[in-house]
């Protein structure tokens, strides 16, 4: 499967990637390590770690973690941000090119859906020891702000867009799968015994800037913005009138939630 249009998709804007997404939950590395049952694993391996944002999150929380994406631009902002026992290498889901058995964690953060599921989870069960976690993730969108007209718009902006790319056709050979159906596809891979979906609740802090920043974050704005299509149109410039009216710029607290999909081998 050629997945040209997804590694085009996620170039040109890593710092900015890097700088308005959120971190993985805080209780992620508890909920694993409860299934694990192991204090610090010995290899984590995360899947599509793009910036390294996802990545960076397990130094210190295990003894080496090594992130793997296909896209070179995501890479050298990850590689950017050294952190110990951190490690990173071009590669897909379904070919990392690590050992059998090797690792006792694999991630997948807000990445699952462009990736090629069956392949995946094959090339996940072989690289995790017997008894690994497989946990894939994803967070709802937008966070839930202090200005409940400001998470409406934001809807808004992203359903604009997703309706603007669909009419321009810029991205029929991007390869993606519905979020939805993750747990089913891992039940019915045969490659885990126990599979099951539960929900993490986070809490990071955010203004106008970081919710436009969050938008201008989405792979579909930036393929719209690399076709020539403008902020106006893309509904940006509105965004960023309400948010900067009610937001501001000091930071106010945020709450997301995270659907986490866990596969044990």
């Amino acid at each position: 499967m050629d997945f040209t249009a997804n590694i085009e998709r996620f170039t040109g804007f890593a710092d900015h990637y890097d700088q308005f997404r959120p971190s993985p939950p805080e209780a992620l590395a508890g909920l694993v390590g409860q299934y694990l049952q192991m204090d610090q694993p010995r290899l984590v391996v995360d899947l599509g770690c793009g910036s390294g944002l996802s990545t960076r999150y397990w130094s210190g929380r295990a003894e080496a973690v090594v992130g793997v994406d296909p896209t070179e631009a995501m890479l050298n902002q990850a590689r950017s941000l050294a952190m110990p026992c951190v490690q990173y290498r071009l590669g897909f889901s379904h070919a990392t090119g690590l050992a059998d058995e090797s690792a006792d964690i694999v991630t997948c953060s807000q990445s699952l859906h462009w990736m090629d599921p069956q392949p995946t989870f094959d090339e996940v069960a072989r690289v995790l020891r017997t008894g690994g976690i497989f946990a894939a993730y994803d967070y709802d969108w937008p966070p839930v702000t202090t200005a409940p007209e400001v998470d409406v718009l934001y809807r808004e902006c992203m359903e604009n867009a997703r309706k603007l790319e669909k009419a321009a056709g810029v991205s029929s050979e991007v390869r993606r799968w519905g979020k939805s159906g993750h747990l089913a596809r891992m039940q019915e891979s045969g490659c885990f015994r126990f599979v099951r979906e539960c929900t993490l609740h986070h809490t990071d802090e955010g203004n106008a800037d970081r919710i436009v920043g969050l938008l201008l974050s989405q792979g579909h704005v930036q393929t719209l913005l690399k076709a020539g299509f403008t902020e106006s149109e893309l509904r940006v410039d509105q965004l960023r009138e309400i948010a900067g009216k009610r937001l501001g710029s000091h930071p106010q607290r945020w709450y997301w939630s995270s659907r986490v999909r866990l596969g044990v081998k």
